[in-house]
């Protein structure tokens, strides 16, 4: 068990890390800078690069991704199958 103390060092330390976290709130509310930390990306183009382009896949590219992906596909049936 802790002593008395250790429980009074912990909250010491405690009330210091809430007295800097607070100084550094008042900062960056003075800056306008909180609000766009609290609301972070909310739609789904969060990640889209700054020029909004899509990307384009060519469709042989298409293809070959497909055709991986039913390997795949195949691959995990076939492992289902020995396993059943």
């Amino acid at each position: 068990m802790l002593n008395a103390m250790a429980y009074d060092s912990i909250v010491s330390l405690i009330d210091a890390e809430i007295a800097r976290l607070t100084q550094v709130r008042a900062l960056l509310a003075r800056t306008g800078k909180v609000a766009l930390a609290l609301s972070g990306p909310r739609t789904r183009n969060a990640g889209k690069s700054e020029s909004g382009k899509k990307r384009v896949l060519s469709e042989e590219a298409r293809k070959r991704i497909a055709e991986a992906q039913r390997k795949r596909w195949a691959a995990q049936k076939s492992k289902a199958k020995k396993t059943a």
